[in-house]
């Protein structure tokens, strides 16, 4: 009798065994029917242009919701009710929180403090949604977004009576057109461009990322680009009404800043080349400290641009009606800076004068007889984030890194001199290697994800927590270009391997406002933004600037754990965004999760937002 039992209780056990493996097999492959878009799933239609004939699906019919909620200790959604975030009052359509005008005049003036970051303090801070102005419209493709910008994104005529010699922008019925003239060349970027290009090479790949300090409306950065040149652009919010927001609807990069007391927010030898023109820095005054600043930025052997006063003073100070005694003064000390700085002039023709960066700058400076250079003493160059300017020269500690880098494209994939000399802790070759094929697997499930990736409707694109690049590399093209924000909070700075890839970003903490306008950006990404400020701030906060700077039928894509975005998913639920949860690449029991939304279209004065 105990031998049958004990029979028994095995057929009993082994009959359980396989139920519970053929439940197992059954879930798993309904859960793969499911991700496979053939499941009757939530479908989500995501409205992303209002342009007649467009293809507004911006997600196919699938079901990708978590199935890790509880296990990953998962919010009750049920427990309370979404708040509802309201429209900001509409004085604040272009509001800039850190460079507010108002704020601004309570700073000294001096060394155009005032002119620099000064953000509201938490109390200060809006809880509300910026408003597109009444008429807003989806910015124009590039490249006619180059030359045409809609008013009613930017009404601002000031600059077409301001500089309406100079050829800057002109306002035409409901748009306004860029020739793409500047202060220093009312005859057209191109033709400068070709100018610099018979001294600079400019064609062959060698020069891709550059610096154009007080860019104006950034004309210079616009025709760089089909040249294969990216420019960061930056010119300070001031009486020059919009300059910046201009040039990002333009479809350039650019954001708010100044050179004034705090150190610019780029890594060091980050820049082929620096371009000043016209750009009224006073680049000799404080014994040259704003040069000191370019060439912590500048790349051994980047070149220095410089148009305008006081070049070639002599013959133009009556045009320019300045003393000529003034600018006989302030070439000699820019001219002084560039020797201690063992800057090498290789071109002066007309009111444009060029210096090329020493490749062995560090040995140069040693050799200089009674040499005033004074050696900065920091141990890291990329500290910079509201860090003082100070008047001392950046070592280079050359080691034949620099020589290293190769033309780009080229440069995207090669190891960065960075890496492949160690200095960043924890990234080996075959680490950032893996890193690449990661990225590539991702931006592959975004494209089936979002078929309008690669179409060109979004120009504008911001990866706000970049690692090593890895998103912009995957994505690059030359229909959009991507702003890498290094959180200032993150455990590894690798923004100088970014600027070694050929790419351009710029440091920041996402606790805080970032330099640009509100809608300047078509699609925002971020991977792991908020599991990393989970302790630092709030979220709403950080969602809440991804709103303002987000374009009305913008895209978000948002990838961590799950249990962080179901807490991001409850307070885009009070937000006027149109969003699904969806399962990682690699299937639903990955507890890594990606989120993907787009803004609804709403303006002043609308009662209800397109759906």
């Amino acid at each position: 009798m105990a031998n049958k039992n004990a029979g028994d209780n095995r057929t009993r056990t082994s009959v359980s065994i396989f139920i519970v493996a053929g439940l197992c097999c059954f879930f798993y492959l309904l859960g793969a029917w499911q991700r496979s878009g053939f499941g009757k799933g939530d479908s989500i239609a995501l409205a992303v242009t209002k342009t007649a004939g467009e293809n507004c699906d911006i997600l196919p019919n699938l079901n990708f919701e978590t199935r890790h909620a509880g296990e990953a200790g998962g919010t009750d959604e049920s427990e309370s009710e979404v708040e509802e975030l309201k429209p900001c009052d509409p004085q604040y359509t272009d509001y800039t929180p850190c460079q507010d005008q108002k704020r601004a005049m309570t700073f000294p003036r001096e060394n155009m403090n005032y002119r620099e970051r000064h953000c509201p303090p938490q109390e200060e801070k809006l809880h509300c949604l910026i408003p597109a102005p009444k008429g807003y419209v989806t910015p124009f493709p590039w490249p006619k977004s180059r030359d045409y910008v809609p008013y009613a994104n930017a009404p601002y005529k000031s600059l077409t009576v301001e500089k309406a010699i100079q050829n800057w922008v002109q306002y035409e019925g409901n748009v306004f057109r860029f020739p793409g003239g500047g202060t220093q060349f009312p005859q057209g970027a191109d033709k400068y461009i070709d100018q610099l290009a018979s001294v600079v090479p400019i064609e062959n790949g060698t020069v891709r990322t550059a610096l154009d300090t007080g860019c104006g409306v950034a004309s210079w950065g616009a025709y760089l680009w089909k040249r294969n040149v990216i420019a960061m652009s930056f010119a300070p919010r001031d009486s020059h009404e919009a300059q910046v927001q201009f040039a990002l609807e333009r479809g350039v990069p650019a954001v708010i800043g100044v050179l004034g007391t705090i150190k610019m927010p780029y890594p060091s030898k980050a820049f082929d080349m620096a371009h000043c023109s016209r750009c009224l820095i006073p680049w000799g005054a404080a014994d040259g400290v704003l040069m000191m600043e370019v060439d912590r930025v500048l790349r051994p052997g980047g070149y220095w641009v410089l148009s305008g006063p006081p070049i070639n003073w002599k013959t133009n100070y009556k045009a320019w009606q300045r003393p000529k005694e003034d600018l006989q003064e302030e070439q000699r000390k820019i001219e002084e800076a560039a020797k201690l700085l063992c800057w090498e002039k290789i071109s002066e023709k007309g009111e444009t004068a060029i210096w090329r960066k020493r490749m062995d700058a560090d040995s140069c400076r040693s050799a200089q007889e009674n040499s005033a250079a004074r050696i900065c003493k920091a141990d890291d160059p990329d500290n910079v984030w509201y860090n003082k300017m100070e008047t001392c020269i950046t070592p280079n500690n050359g080691n034949g890194e620099d020589e290293s880098l190769k033309p780009f494209p080229e440069r995207l994939y090669a190891v960065p001199p960075r890496i492949a000399n160690g200095q960043v802790s924890g990234v080996s070759v075959e680490k950032y290697q893996e890193d690449n094929k990661k990225w590539k697997k991702h931006v592959s499930a975004y494209k089936k994800i979002n078929k309008l990736l690669d179409t060109g409707r979004y120009r504008n694109i911001m990866d706000m927590n970049a690692g090593l690049g890895g998103f912009a590399a995957a994505l690059h093209s030359p229909k959009f270009w991507v702003m890498n924000v290094m959180p200032t909070i993150a455990e590894k700075n690798t923004l100088g391997v970014i600027y070694e890839r050929g790419l351009i970003g710029i440091y920041h903490d996402w606790c805080e406002a970032f330099s640009t306008y509100p809608r300047t950006y078509d699609l925002i990404h971020a991977s792991g933004l908020f599991s990393l400020y989970k302790d630092k701030c709030e979220f709403e906060d950080i969602l809440l600037e991804m709103d303002r700077i987000l374009r009305p039928e913008g895209a978000v894509i948002l990838r961590d754990e799950v249990d962080v975005l179901i807490k991001v998913k409850k307070i885009i639920g009070g937000m006027r965004w149109n969003f699904k949860l969806m399962d990682h690449e690699d299937g639903p029991l990955v507890p890594e999760k990606i989120l993907v939304a787009v803004k609804q279209y709403w303006t002043l004065n609308s009662t209800t937002s397109s759906q």
